[in-house]
């Protein structure tokens, strides 16, 4: 209770510098003038110094030769899009109501990984109200936020939890000052304590009765001093998820949830390839009499037909008569792109010694894999003569709102993007496309329009995480690796989102600029946690015909797994225990440490039967760490087992995962984002993949992309969240994907005795569905539903 009555004495500053002798957790911030008590943070110099630096070589075993830290260990995506986010600040605010609740207006989009309760819980701990009392809704498209409304990188916690818990800091303190004046008392003896406000005398004073004394006439700066973490209650605890009541009773609203007047649901005719295009409709007047529909036009897309209700809408696009133009993929299969990345593969520099040295050298493949959400591409727009509104669920939504309004030649203040909350993403919702479709339709039409995609539309023309190979060579010699080569070479990885605003969205496009900002962004998201000598990791990139996306953990997935499989191959030749051996060569004692503790709960070596094993892996990402121990079963009575239209193959028995990301805000919540990047891992590893045929996907559903079914997924799994190593938060969203496909693709290895080098590991098989026809574009409905919900 000292630290409280401490923090509530600090006197109010009007302007000017901070004071001399600002402590690490003094900040200074803004009460607004504004009719109820409105806050924000300011960025000074406290919140702009950076981290220290990596710069130094970490600190090496004994006889290891060390590495030169890699640019993403100085400085990584993450550090940047922090960074970029700051001077933007002070613009996002928090606000009391005469009802006691506090409001805020996330610039992020919530995408069911949990950062409205992880935010509502940095709010209601430094401004000491009870959890239920905050209320985090998601702001609209702000421009003037620039980089700071871009949701990617596993970034939204880590850039908003120092100017959040600085705004709530300033509510809470100026709240204080109101109540002294109200009781006439001093600040310094009064405390607060769940949205209450109590003097040494007994009375009291709720923040919804001071809200409106606390406000101000005219911007105020003051200087405020944060909580230590010794005293958190709200920050570390373990909480449910604030939406998740709304989530299972139907409430929460989603982009199809918002009623529009006149907008009608709206689907659109797709091309049978890749991004092919209209050249004419052999009956469109014949379509557009169809019952129900309203509206028939071309777009840039396909053909759009608006009706009374979704199912007409099908109907009328499996009615239609196009003569479809050439795609940007015409022709394209599996076997032509893997080709085309081979010629394009880097050059590796050092060449094997064999007299000298031995080495590892191997190739990886990892074909398509499909960006597709639970929740499909959709939007809500009514374009209007010089105005737009549109409704979606978008990550970079300032993008949105600026290449919308260039679309329909609009001022970008003419058009009203609102965020709405989104069934998924894994980077799926960076892109806008239902956004500006639905724009484009509702122009067309003069009509406002609910679009949806159909689930075959996102398998067939949606975003997808990108073909790739990785050529990988290591050296070693008298029980060293002396060197460690990595060339990534992948289909373009589309990043026209840019960092969230349309200056470097378009730079990203630029003949020249496009590989350039790829590479950059390579090398700030990959690194090395070993000393492997001379480490270089370099990215290629081939062919633009594809609409590609940042899928969950961009590059990682592919980069560690590849080399987590070398360091299985590194250990076994040079005779040591897989766990041993990167014990050994890691770099840092953070990874080491879950890694000792995946191993000790898994019982890392323990006896297992023939065709089964363990694989551990271990994954350095955005100043958090976590380890993977995977156990596999690949037993002939294990990949032999039959179910209806599924690809069963090897069944991931047991997980075991240990995770370390500073200071975890909501560890109920970080759990969950293990679990689902665990799923992830094993998907990519084992059975999720696109095939290409003739320019297009032969995939058209979760019906036949395998991503991890209930049949495979792990009996087992236990999740520890280690104790807090540092005061901040460190990224949590992407982390354990690869790591989990890694440990997963290491345990395959060992229990089939061969390194697997194709990904997922069931692609070479025959396929287990029969492909839908890509004409009409949306599948016949099964008529045999009943039977198989039995």
């Amino acid at each position: 209770m000292e630290e409280t009555q401490d923090r509530a004495a600090e006197p109010e500053r009007q302007g000017g510098a901070p004071p001399r002798g600002i402590g690490r957790r003094r900040f200074l911030g803004y009460v607004l003038a504004a009719p109820t008590l409105t806050v924000a943070a300011r960025v000074g110099e406290d919140l702009l110094a950076p981290e220290p630096a990596a710069a130094a070589v970490p600190a090496a075993a004994p006889g290891v030769v060390p590495s030169l830290p890699g640019p993403a260990e100085i400085l990584d995506l993450n550090d940047l899009l922090t960074t970029a986010a700051l001077p933007t600040a002070n613009l996002i605010t928090i606000r009391v109501d005469p009802d006691g609740t506090a409001h805020f207006a996330l610039p992020r989009a919530e995408v069911g990984q949990g950062i409205t309760t992880s935010t509502a819980m940095i709010v209601a701990e430094e401004l000491d109200l009870p959890l239920d009392r905050v209320h985090v809704t998601l702001a609209d498209a702000r421009p003037e936020l620039l980089f700071n409304q871009l949701t990617g990188g596993s970034n939204t916690t880590i850039s908003t939890f120092t100017p959040i818990r600085v705004a709530a800091a300033v509510a809470r303190g100026r709240l204080l000052r109101a109540a002294a004046l109200e009781l006439g008392e001093a600040v310094g003896t009064l405390t607060a304590t769940a949205g209450v406000v109590s003097a040494p005398s007994g009375k009291r004073l709720g923040y919804g009765e001071l809200a409106v004394k606390a406000a101000a006439l005219a911007d105020t700066q003051v200087a405020v001093t944060l909580k230590e973490p010794r005293d958190f209650r709200v920050i570390g605890t373990a909480q449910r998820r604030t939406d998740a009541l709304a989530a299972v009773t139907g409430r929460k609203t989603f982009a199809m949830d918002v009623k529009v007047p006149g907008a009608l649901p709206t689907m659109v005719c797709r091309p049978p390839t890749i991004n092919g295009t209209v050249r004419s409709v052999d009956n469109l007047a014949e379509v557009a009499a169809m019952p129900g529909i309203t509206d028939v036009v071309p777009v840039s897309t396909g053909v759009a037909v608006r009706g009374r209700t979704f199912g007409q809408c099908v109907d009328a696009v499996r009615a239609l008569k196009v003569t479809w133009g050439p795609g940007t993929a015409e022709g394209a299969s599996d076997e032509t792109v893997l080709q085309e990345l081979r010629r394009a593969e880097l050059p590796l520099v050092v060449p094997p010694l064999d007299l000298l040295t031995k080495s590892v050298d191997v190739r990886f493949t990892f074909h398509f894999a499909s960006n597709a959400a639970l929740e499909t591409n959709c939007a809500v727009a009514d374009v209007r003569p010089g105005s737009a509104e549109i409704w979606a669920s978008l990550k970079s939504p300032i993008v949105a709102q600026e290449k919308i309004a260039l679309q329909l030649g609009l001022p970008p203040g003419a058009v009203t993007v609102h965020v709405t909350e989104g069934g998924g993403s894994f980077g799926r919702k960076l892109f806008h496309d239902a956004a500006g479709e639905a724009a484009e339709i509702s122009k067309a039409m003069g009509k406002p329009v609910r679009l949806m995609w159909h689930r075959t539309d996102d398998f067939r023309q949606g975003r997808t995480h990108p073909m790739a190979t990785s050529r990988v060579r290591a050296t070693y010699a008298l029980g060293e690796v002396l060197t460690y080569e990595q060339r990534h070479t992948s289909v373009a990885t589309d990043f026209g989102h840019g960092v969230g605003e349309i200056i470097t969205s378009e730079a990203a496009k630029l003949p020249v600029a496009d590989l350039t900002f790829s590479e950059t962004m390579f090398q700030l998201t990959q690194s090395s946690p070993y000393h492997f000598g001379v480490t270089t990791q370099l990215l290629g990139e081939v062919d633009h015909g594809f609409n590609t996306g940042s899928m969950r953990n961009i590059y990682s997935p592919n980069v560690r797994c590849a080399q987590e499989l070398v360091v299985d191959a590194l250990a076994r030749r040079m005779g040591q225990d897989a766990l041993a051996f990167r014990r050994r060569f890691l770099k840092d004692a953070r990874a080491r440490a879950v890694l000792d503790k995946v191993a000790d709960i898994g019982r890392w070596g323990r006896p297992m039967e023939p065709g089964t094993a363990q694989g551990i892996a271990v994954h350095p990402e955005y100043h958090s760490v976590v380890a993977v121990l995977a156990e596999i079963d690949c037993r002939p009575e294990t990949t032999g087992r039959k179910i209806r239209d599924a690809f069963t193959g090897p069944r991931v028995t047991k997980v075991v995962c240990a995770v370390d990301v500073g200071l975890a805000v909501n560890p109920r919540g970080l759990e969950a984002q293990m679990m689902g990047g665990i799923m992830d891992g094993i998907a990519v590893t084992l059975t999720s993949g696109l095939h290409l045929k003739d320019g297009h996907f032969l995939e058209s559903s979760w019906d036949n992309y395998y991503y991890t079914r209930q049949w495979n997924t792990p009996p087992e799994l236990e999740i520890v969240v280690m104790p807090s190593t540092g005061d901040k938060p460190g990224g949590a969203g992407e982390l354990a994907v690869a790591a989990a496909s890694a440990a997963v693709a290491c345990a395959y290895g060992r229990a089939t005795g061969t390194m697997p080098t194709t990904f997922p590991v069931n692609h070479g098989a025959p396929l287990a569905f029969t492909p839908a026809p890509t004409v009409p574009p949306i599948p016949a409905a099964p008529a045999d539903g009943r039977d198989r919900a039995l």
